[in-house]
């Protein structure tokens, strides 16, 4: 069964996260992705590790699937000519080079979009195309810091931390995918691409959501809480007999519901804790309460009792439990692929379900210009003679 992106040719420049989390995702819902890469050195993401496996980085493969890599140096001329051929028959076209840098190679969207008007070319970078810090560089650390996302995760009285996985780069990759699927959609309309461009630092602010509308509404700047929310309780962690769990309760129903299933009925009809407000207000006296009584049970009986009364609650996992979870494995959330030197490599999978155009696990992470020379014949009918030389002559 095809793919809904079927027929749709992407050219892949970007490296490290973001834009090859994006073009993984096109590839996934079947769209033909191309990486290229510099030869010799490929994606800085490849040489992220350890760990390695076979001399790939798990860095690299979790993000570069359903692709196919070819070499390509754009310092060199015809290196820069052969990308302009494969542009006139791809339909996207992904980079996250710094501002202005595809535009001294001669590829940057107005020299693509006048060989292609059809071209969707998106560019995922730091801080945009527009505005006084559109030529710094950056990486997910620092749009983390800079967002204002760690000033408000971590405990009270505590370091401002980061989230554990590169959550900005993950979202602006997201975003992207997003808007290079509308870009699509509207050139079935005006027969027209268009230039897509897309921050780091706008993906994450975006993401700040409520926080973000709290301060703009209140004018009262969010600090961090911790495992507790602000503006729910309970909905934190808990200490049980035999690790952590988490109690999430979103409505005063849900209160009541536990409360009887608990052993403690008095609590639902306590004023200080009937409703939210009133147990947000009174917090300082409900946590403690909660606590010793949810370190009388083990996690597993917290979770059973909560499940049982229809109340949100569940553990806290670390990963190997992740890929151990009847669930994931239900989902496919947990793939294995052929590989041409790992044998077998593992991956998450992908969580888009489409039911008439299911998403594909076609190609594993390819090693470096793996597909080159067969992309040459292929897409630009060039003999083994001339891609020999351009072997010799450092093009490829």
């Amino acid at each position: 069964m095809a793919g809904a992106l079927d027929g749709v040719r992407v050219l892949d420049l970007s490296r490290h996260l973001a834009g090859p989390y994006c073009a993984m995702m096109l590839g996934d819902l079947g769209a033909e992705v191309i990486k290229i890469e510099r030869p010799g050195v490929g994606d800085e993401s490849r040489h992220w590790g350890p760990p390695f496996f076979d001399g790939e980085s798990a860095y690299y493969l979790c993000c570069n699937r359903n692709k196919q890599s070819l070499t390509l140096n754009l310092k060199h001329e015809r290196g820069v000519a052969l990308a302009h051929e494969l542009v006139r028959s791809s339909d996207v076209f992904i980079e996250n080079f710094r501002v202005g840098v595809l535009d001294k190679l001669g590829l940057g969207y107005p020299q693509l979009q006048a060989i292609n008007p059809r071209l969707v070319y998106c560019s995922v970078s730091g801080f945009g195309h527009t505005g006084p810090d559109r030529e710094l560089g950056s990486y997910d650390f620092l749009i983390q810091g800079r967002s204002g996302l760690m000033s408000i995760t971590g405990e009270p009285d505590g370091p401002p931390l980061k989230v554990g996985v590169a959550i900005a780069d993950v979202a602006a990759g997201l975003f992207a995918c997003s808007a290079v699927l509308s870009a699509l959609f509207a050139r079935e309309r005006t027969g027209v691409g268009q230039h897509l461009d897309i921050a780091l630092y706008d993906s994450q602010v975006a993401v700040l959501a409520n926080l973000a509308s709290n301060y703009l509404c209140s004018g009262e700047i969010p600090g961090r809480w911790g495992n507790a929310h602000k503006s729910i309780v309970p909905y934190q962690t808990f200490q049980a007999a035999d690790d952590y769990l988490i109690l999430a309760i979103g409505n005063d129903a849900q209160w009541r519901q536990f409360c009887v299933a608990a052993g403690v009925a008095a609590w639902a009809q306590d004023s200080r804790f009937t409703t939210n407000p009133e147990r947000v207000a009174n917090r300082e006296a409900l946590i403690p309460l909660l606590q010793e009584l949810i370190r009388g049970k083990t996690v597993a009986e917290w979770l059973q009792l909560c499940a049982e009364a229809d109340v949100p609650a569940g553990p806290i996992n670390a990963i190997d439990k992740v890929f151990a979870d009847p669930q994931v494995d239900a989902r496919g959330m947990l793939v294995e692929m052929p590989h041409p030197t790992i044998g077998t490599v593992r991956l998450a999978g992908t969580p888009l379900k489409l039911s008439a155009t299911p998403a594909e696990m076609r190609l594993p992470p390819p090693l470096l210009g793996e597909h080159t020379d067969a992309i040459l014949a292929r897409l630009l009918a060039l003999d083994d003679r001339v891609i020999a030389e351009l072997h010799r002559d450092g093009v490829v």
